[in-house]
C-alpha cells in the first residue's frame, strides 16, 4: 500500500513537470497548482465586497457566488486547480501618456490582441496533454466562468494579492494574465506565496480617484478602469478631471509597484503593443464612427465597450487636454445619436471653448435636447 502511494506521488510529480515544460513552450511564464478547496476565505471576502457596494453595476458578481468562491461547487469533480500566468510586460513607460495630454492613454493590457483569444487555445492544448498522459477530466477558464482567478493564483504560489488587490509576482511584477485549468486528478501541490508588500503604499497613494478605502480594498465605483470600461452611463462629474487622458483603463497602481523592477517585456509577439494604440491622438479618435471604430479595434478588447462609450471617454480626455484646437471636433458630437456622447461633448466644450460661445451653443441645443442627463449637462453651464 505504501509503495503504491509513493508511486502515485512520483507519477503526479512527473506529470506536473511535463505540464510545466509544455506550458513554457506554449508561452506561459509560470505554472502552479493548488487544491480545489484552497480558498476558504473567499466567500466571506466576496460577500463583504458586495455588501459595501464596491462592485458598482457589475451585478453578475452577485450571481452564482457559491460557485464563484468554491471550485468544487462549480464542478464537484475538481480536485486540483492549475493556474498559469502569461507576462505582458510593456516595452515603454506605461505612464508616459500622462505627460502628453493631446494623446489618449490606453491600459497596457489592451494595446495588443485580446488575451482571451491568445490564451484559451493554449490552455486547451495543455489540458489535452494532461488528459492524454494522466487521464481524468478537465475544464478550462479564461474569464469565462465564475472563477476567482486571483485568490486561486495566490493559493497556488504564482504571486500574492497586493494592496491594490491585483496579483504581484516576485518574477514578473504585476504584468501578467491568468488562465485556469480544473482537473479531476490530484496533482502535486505548490505552497502559497507570502505577502511581500510590507509597509509600501505606492499603489494606494497614486490612485487619482482614491479608489482604495484601505489596503487590500478596492471600491470599483471609483476605479478609472471600471468607469471607462464597465460603467455604461455618463462619467460622474466628481471623477472627470481626475481621469485626465485615460481613455481605456488605468495602470497607475500597477506601474508604481516596486516589484515591477523585476518585470520584463512580453515575449509573446501577440502581446506586443500595436503602434497605433501606443500614443493615439485624441484628434484622430474623435473622428471615429462605428465602422472606423470597429476597424481600428478589431481583435482588441477595446471593441467590447462599443464606439459610444469609447467616444465618451475620449471626450472626457479632450476636455482635460487644454487643446482648444479640438473644439470643432468636439462640437460635432453635440448632435451624436448617443446621449452619453452628447453629454460628454457638452462638458468637454465647457472646459475648452470660449465661455460666450458655449452659452450660444447652450441656447441652441438645450431647447431641443430630450435626454435628461444631457439637459443636466447644459444646465450645469452658467
Amino acid at each position: 500500500m505504501r509503495n503504491a502511494a509513493i508511486e502515485s506521488i512520483q507519477m503526479s510529480s512527473a506529470l506536473k513537470r511535463l505540464l510545466g515544460q509544455r506550458a513554457e513552450k506554449l508561452g506561459f511564464d509560470g505554472m502552479r497548482v493548488t487544491r480545489s478547496d484552497s480558498i476558504p476565505d473567499a466567500p466571506a471576502q466576496l460577500q463583504q465586497f458586495l455588501e459595501l457596494g464596491y462592485h458598482g453595476t457589475l451585478d453578475w458578481l452577485s450571481e452564482r457566488t457559491a460557485e464563484r468562491t468554491d471550485p468544487r461547487k462549480l464542478w464537484p469533480d475538481a480536485k486540483s486547480v492549475i493556474v498559469l500566468g502569461m507576462n505582458y510586460g510593456p516595452e515603454t513607460d506605461p505612464l508616459a501618456h500622462l505627460s502628453q495630454p493631446e494623446i489618449g492613454g490606453i491600459s497596457v493590457y489592451a494595446r495588443h490582441r485580446d488575451y482571451h483569444d491568445i490564451i484559451k487555445g493554449r490552455l486547451k492544448e495543455l489540458a489535452g496533454l494532461l488528459v492524454s498522459k494522466g487521464g481524468g477530466e478537465v475544464k478550462v477558464f479564461v474569464d469565462t466562468a465564475p472563477v476567482m482567478e486571483k485568490p486561486l493564483a495566490a493559493a497556488a504560489g504564482l504571486g500574492w494579492q497586493g494592496k491594490h488587490t491585483n496579483l504581484v509576482s516576485r518574477e514578473f511584477g504585476s504584468w501578467f494574465f491568468l488562465g485556469v485549468i480544473f482537473t479531476s486528478l490530484e496533482l502535486e501541490i505548490d505552497d502559497p506565496e507570502e505577502d511581500h508588500c510590507g509597509s509600501c503604499r505606492a499603489c494606494l497613494d497614486i490612485c487619482p480617484t482614491d479608489a482604495f478605502p484601505g489596503p487590500y480594498q478596492l471600491d470599483g465605483r471609483r476605479c478609472i478602469s471600471y468607469l471607462t470600461i464597465e460603467h455604461h452611463g455618463p462619467i460622474p462629474m466628481e471623477f472627470r478631471k481626475s481621469i485626465g487622458n485615460r481613455i481605456y483603463g488605468c495602470d497607475d497602481c500597477l506601474a508604481v509597484c516596486p516589484w515591477n523592477k523585476f518585470a520584463v517585456e512580453a515575449r509573446e509577439n501577440k502581446l506586443k503593443a500595436r503602434d497605433e494604440l501606443n500614443e493615439p491622438a485624441l484628434a484622430d479618435l474623435l473622428l471615429l464612427d462605428d465602422t472606423s471604430f470597429r476597424r481600428l479595434f478589431s481583435g482588441s478588447p477595446i471593441k467590447r465597450i462599443g464606439r459610444d462609450r469609447f467616444i465618451r471617454n475620449v471626450l472626457i480626455a479632450a476636455g482635460n487636454s487644454e487643446q482648444s484646437a479640438l473644439v470643432p471636433s468636439i462640437e460635432k458630437h453635440l448632435d451624436d445619436p448617443a446621449s452619453i456622447v452628447r453629454g460628454a461633448a457638452v462638458w468637454a466644450l465647457s472646459e475648452l471653448a470660449d465661455r460666450e460661445y458655449v452659452k450660444t451653443l447652450k441656447h441652441r441645443f438645450e431647447q431641443c435636447e430630450v435626454d435628461p442627463s444631457v439637459v443636466d449637462e447644459w444646465r450645469a453651464i452658467s
